[in-house]
């Protein structure tokens, strides 16, 4: 299992999740000069929690698939599967992320500023991506040697 490279591929995905959850994800930059860190659980604006949930739960539901992914290795299909979906879902990532960002960008009426962290899930879409293709090509090799039994 652990010898596999999509595995190694698929513990990196997981990774990168965890550190993409734990890092901010932007800034605001108030009128007031005033810096609110946009952070995947929220914001913090003065004294008051602004909840972006959706962007914590899609970060979440990925990274326990990513990491559940690596435990089908017997069920190679499945494993390519959930790791589509995996995909899917942290394009789902960005486009709420987008949302959250607009949303509080007019409730705050300050500009927005990206953080490196934003493109730990874009490396992870590339990594899944290289799984899938190591998965299709063990399958293959396994549905030869079937053949030619």
């Amino acid at each position: 299992m652990i010898q596999r490279i999509q595995t190694i591929f698929l513990l990196l995905v997981t990774g990168l999740l965890v550190a993409s959850m734990c890092l901010p994800i932007g800034y605001f930059m108030g009128a007031d000069a005033a810096q609110y860190t946009f952070m995947p659980a929220g914001i913090v604006v003065k004294e008051q929690f602004h909840s972006t949930w959706g962007v914590l739960a899609i970060l979440l539901l990925s990274t326990i698939i990513s990491f559940s992914t690596i435990f089908m290795y017997k069920n190679r299909m499945l494993q390519i599967r959930m790791s589509v979906f995996c995909s899917v879902l942290l394009l789902g990532y960005y486009l709420a992320f987008l949302a959250f960002m607009f949303i509080l960008k007019s409730d705050l009426e300050a500009s927005f500023r990206i953080s490196w962290a934003l493109c730990l899930p874009v490396i992870a879409i590339i990594l899944n991506y290289l799984a899938i293709r190591a998965i299709g090509r063990d399958e293959v090799m396994v549905k030869a040697a079937e053949r030619l039994r």
